[in-house]
């Protein structure tokens, strides 16, 4: 505070008005609307590889042994 006395009032005032838009670009966001938000994370989150999709074969294993469940529990009772 004593350094801003010392100052003329003209390089006081732009002190203070640097340093309030300073302080309003630290709480700016860069996103107008959720959506957009979404579809940066999204776009981001595709371009890493996280949404790539991998084969996966337990939905056949679970199929198969289904199957084979009704099919033993069908000779059973026949």
């Amino acid at each position: 505070m004593e350094s801003i006395r010392r100052q003329n009032p003209q390089t006081a005032l732009m002190s203070l008005e640097a340093a309030a838009a300073s302080a309003r670009g630290g709480f700016a966001c860069l996103f107008s609307t959720a959506d957009e938000y979404e579809t940066a994370v999204i776009s981001e989150r595709r371009a890493q590889g996280r949404y790539t999709q991998s084969r996966s074969y337990w939905p056949f294993g679970l199929l198969a042994g289904c199957a084979l469940i009704v099919a033993g529990t069908v000779l059973l009772y026949v």
